[in-house]
């Protein structure tokens, strides 16, 4: 392990990127949400300078489409980390992406042979958001995704969720179970999104029943068992409350069903996790009230969870990253690998917030290409924004983006809380159904006074109940058990939207906003000023704020655009034939057949294992599997499926275009060893 003085001062780049190579041709993919994060080193200060998120700049939505050669993937990185004058030529050290690593000592793969590393980076973007806590503190940490990557790993491990304690700085890790493949089974089911099922539980009083401890008792959701406990335990809700649900009327009874079902998916995904902390805290003997709960993984996207255990347990605080899914997985590995190569030895960092994505300060060149559809613009008044929002919804596009899945106000929608037509409008302006929740965004210091138990949230990553007193006043972002998923926010996090809602405050007497994202149904959320203004036209949303200005658009109708602006895609959509050929000739040049190929991109026991481009490495290739096409027939059917998708070349738009290795490969290839 490295020591501190060891560690140079300068740059440093983590990145979580899928690879290139042939796979690409293959449409297979080893990660999703592909992100890179850049820092700054100085003596024992460490700053995160920026973080982006790719489906942001690219617009595939949870972005997994690996680059086709080395040089295109250091071309668009270097594209991004230049907004800071430096590229990966100027980086002391480059982590996270075999191939694009400059160093191996930065990971914990071997010092965790049988846990996830994907779990140890999700606990770090968590546990070190703040180095005075980290080590001076207790931190009870619990990384709870649906299931992890391999390309450090190379195989999958034993125990794939990652629980961990802290103690001013020691760290010790332990196995714990998650919820999440419970929630991607019944979203594979259901065909919603996670957050879609969270919010239609909430969203109607359908009820079922199932035996939920005994659910909990006999499936396992620990790692490798998980593939097959979460379909299983999925089932059995099902058929369960299929016998005694009930229908709102107010929802179609497929509606009413599905939200019955999912109130006991997440009752059971509750006490899942409250089974993990209650064993942390009488295994390490942890006080609650002064040890701080870390959440990561996609699960940890689920509020009214994070809420729950705060407020039973009593935790002194709770720390999550706004990227906390594996958008942020960059994050963790960075701040895996400062901790580990300096040794354990203490050093200074505090995440700087979520502003941390592009900016756009081009609005004069957004305006002469949109200018035929601009009736007026003039600078920001806070006194204009209000009325502005009072009539209908406005655009608010502000600064760098923000990181994370959520929008925090910097490329938002924003309406009035205290009207359910604004709440109505957001959603028609986003194609979601009539019954979604919006979240306010609060004024920090007026928290307490409209929500119950209620403390910081920067990062929209909690619930809290309204206060009675309060609730006709706020029905636009009132959840049917009057629970509201709340973004707090101070002035020092972000002047100008914190200007906004003190001027609606003064004129209204409700210190928040809805926020909602700036985005069309099934895309990411905007990035830049042209997105947004196509946005507006396309919509007909009348006003929008620009870095200051307000926009006031018209001539709707005259408007032909029928979908998303562009964004940055050439090298992630239709491969020419000629550049197919030659990465094959290049990578494969001794031949390879396009069904072994592809039994090597599946099968976790071959995939990496030998070199292509050597004669010996092509030969030792085939015999391997070919042996194994021998031993399983159902690896020739999934290689030959595997082909038939790639028979295009191409990648559509949406999240399952590519075939996903993180739990595709194990769904349709034998499982590991699971005692290995």
């Amino acid at each position: 392990m490295s020591t501190g003085g060891m560690m140079r001062d300068g740059y440093y780049l983590s990145s979580y990127l899928t690879i290139p190579g042939l796979h690409r041709l293959a449409m297979v993919s080893y990660r999703h949400d592909n992100n890179i994060s850049l820092w700054r080193k100085d003596g024992s200060q460490v700053q995160l300078l920026g973080h982006w998120e790719f489906e942001r700049m690219t617009g595939l939505k949870h972005h997994r489409t690996p680059f086709l050669s080395m040089e295109d993937l250091r071309d668009f990185v270097n594209g991004l980390i230049g907004a800071f004058g430096v590229s990966l030529d100027d980086m002391t050290e480059v982590w996270g992406t075999p191939g694009l690593a400059t160093t191996n000592d930065y990971h914990f793969v071997e010092e965790y042979p049988e846990l996830s590393f994907h779990s140890i980076a999700h606990l770090y973007s968590a546990m070190l958001l703040d180095s005075e806590i980290f080590f001076d503190g207790d931190i009870l940490a619990l990384a709870v995704d649906g299931g992890p990557d391999r390309l450090l790993d190379q195989q999958y491990k034993r125990f794939w969720f990652t629980g961990a304690v802290s103690r001013r700085g020691v760290v010790e890790t332990f196995p714990v179970a998650s919820p999440g493949l419970l929630y991607s089974t019944a979203k594979d089911r259901f065909k919603m999104r996670e957050g879609t099922l969270m919010a239609l539980a909430t969203a109607t009083t359908a009820a079922g029943r199932c035996d939920r401890q005994a659910i909990l008792d006999t499936y396992d959701f620990t790692g490798l068992a998980a593939l097959e406990g979460a379909p299983k335990a999925f089932e059995e809700i099902v058929a369960q409350v299929k016998e005694s649900a009930d229908v709102d009327p107010a929802f179609t009874e497929e509606e009413s069903f599905v939200s019955a079902a999912m109130k006991e998916i997440q009752a059971i995904s509750v006490m899942a996790m409250e089974r993990n902390i209650e064993t942390a805290l009488e295994r390490f003997d942890l006080d609650p009230a002064t040890t701080h709960l870390a959440l990561a993984g996609g699960y940890a996207l689920n509020c009214p969870t994070n809420s729950h255990l705060m407020a039973k347990y009593g935790f002194r605080g709770f720390l999550a990253p706004p990227c906390v899914d594996d958008g942020g997985q960059s994050v963790g590995i960075g701040l895996a690998a400062f901790h580990k190569k300096t040794g354990g030895e203490r050093f200074t960092f505090r995440f700087p917030g979520a502003y941390l994505g592009r900016q756009d300060d081009d609005l004069d060149g957004a305006l002469a290409e949109f200018g035929d559809y601009v009736a007026d613009v003039s600078d920001l008044d806070e006194d204009q924004a209000v009325r502005d929002i009072l009539a209908e919804p406005i655009a608010w596009f502000h600064g760098r983006s923000e990181i994370g899945p959520r929008a925090l106000g910097n490329r938002s929608l924003i309406g009035d809380p205290t009207s359910r037509a604004a709440k109505d409008a957001l959603n028609q302006f986003k194609l979601r159904e009539w019954w979604r929740p919006v979240a306010p965004v609060v004024l920090e210091e007026h928290l307490g006074d409209w929500f119950e138990d209620s403390r910081p949230s920067p990062y929209m990553l909690e619930t809290f109940t309204i206060r009675e007193e309060r609730r006709d006043q706020i029905q636009a972002v009132a959840h049917l058990d009057y629970s509201a998923r709340v973004q707090s926010l101070n002035a020092g996090q972000n002047p100008a939207l914190h200007r906004l809602l003190t001027a609606f405050h003064r004129h209204t007497g409700v210190p928040m906003l809805c926020n909602t994202s700036l985005n069309d149904k099934g895309e990411p959320i905007i990035d830049t000023i042209r997105e947004a203004m196509n946005f507006c036209l396309r919509r007909r949303i009348s006003v929008g704020y620009f870095n200051g200005r307000r926009v006031a658009f018209h001539n709707f109708d005259a408007y032909s655009a029928q979908g998303p602006y562009p964004r940055t895609r050439e090298l992630f959509v239709e491969i020419p034939e000629s550049r197919a050929r030659a990465v094959h000739a290049e990578l494969n040049p001794y031949g390879l057949p396009e069904l072994y190929l592809h039994v090597l991109f599946l099968d976790l026991a071959l995939s990496g294992k030998f070199d292509l481009r050597t004669e010996e490495g092509a030969a030792e290739a085939y015999e391997a599997v070919d042996s194994r096409l021998r031993a399983d027939p159902s690896l020739r059917q999934a290689a030959e499926r595997s082909m038939r998708r790639a028979e295009h070349r191409f990648t559509t738009f949406g999240p399952d275009a590519l075939l996903n290795l993180e739990l595709g490969a194990v769904r349709q290839i034998t499982a590991p060893d699971r005692n290995q």
